[in-house]
């Protein structure tokens, strides 16, 4: 009988703890999709429509507002150069990264300690803290080529903006995926090895498809961060003709939009920075859900 009361408290508490869950993830996932679900009706709806119920349907579907926001407010070609960035940024990050963290967590060699303790150190830098001196070193370089050649090319430059995000975002990328490298068994190296494939080929043709979920999920989160970053990029391109990406470009739509009264075509602007993120994880969730567990599955 003992035993009986005792396995129906547990099964009971089970029950629970599992409705508790359930009421959680449903809240959360009802704070994030009311909000998301509002600013995408606010954006097809006329201004007359703003000051009655907030929460009243479209009249319709005024796509001007879309218009408004790419034209007359610069969204598309904020998008374009925050397409560029990102692209350029992500790119030098795996090309840097990948090889880096193959070779700290699959080899033995002189300072690969201080180096792995060099990156973990990086992991409890906040990047925001160390913005005005990465602004201030670049202005001291753009002086010293101005008296050097005549020209300066450190501020205001898309490219150099992507080097900077990628920099920044190194020692995360590294620590992730140096921890998956690590739980790959040495056998497919050895056979690659044996077929005379050199280091180089063997990291290319056989470590990284098997990596693929995890890179994916490296991929989107850095894809995330470059794509929503602000205090970077308003910074070092802070110049009134440099370009700007969308973040900045959405604050200054926000800031002449709600002096103007035009609220359809600021959350049409948001909708604009939204779209390419979501569509993004929509695309690859399946991966991202592998990349986040296999690591776990693996010896």
């Amino acid at each position: 009988m003992e035993k009986t009361e005792k396995v129906g408290k547990g099964n009971s508490g089970e029950k629970i703890y599992k409705i508790f869950i359930y009421v959680v993830l449903i809240l959360l996932a009802v704070s994030i999709v009311v909000p998301v679900a509002w600013v995408f009706m606010a954006s097809i709806k006329q201004n007359s429509e703003f000051y009655g119920n907030p929460w009243a349907l479209p009249a319709g579907f005024y796509w001007q507002n879309f218009v408004d926001a790419w034209n007359k407010a610069s969204m598309g070609s904020y998008m374009l150069n925050s397409v560029i960035v990102t692209a350029l940024a992500l790119a030098i990050l795996l090309v840097v990264a990948l090889p880096a963290a193959y070779v700290l967590s699959r080899f033995q060699f002189k300072g690969r300690k201080f180096l792995n303790v060099c990156f973990m150190g990086g992991l409890f830098i906040n990047v925001n803290y160390i913005v005005v001196p990465i602004f201030l070193m670049l202005r001291d370089g753009d002086l010293w080529l101005k008296n050097l050649v005549g020209g300066s090319f450190l501020l205001n430059n898309i490219f150099v903006l992507a080097v900077v995000y990628a920099a920044t975002a190194l020692p995360f990328t590294i620590y992730l995926l140096s921890g998956y490298f690590a739980t790959l068994p040495h056998d497919y190296e050895e056979a690659a090895y044996i077929d005379g494939a050199g280091y180089g080929r063997t990291m290319i043709s056989v470590i990284f498809p098997m990596a693929q979920p995890s890179i994916i999920t490296i991929i989107l989160f850095n894809f995330l961060s470059f794509w929503n970053e602000y205090i970077i990029s308003m910074t070092l391109m802070s110049s009134t003709k440099a370009p700007r990406t969308l973040p900045v470009g959405l604050l200054n739509l926000m800031q002449a939009q709600q002096s103007a009264a035009q609220y359809g075509t600021m959350y049409a602007g948001l909708v604009l920075v939204m779209l390419p993120t979501l569509i993004l994880y929509i695309c690859v969730q399946r991966q991202l859900t592998q990349g986040m567990t296999v690591g776990g599955l693996k010896g």
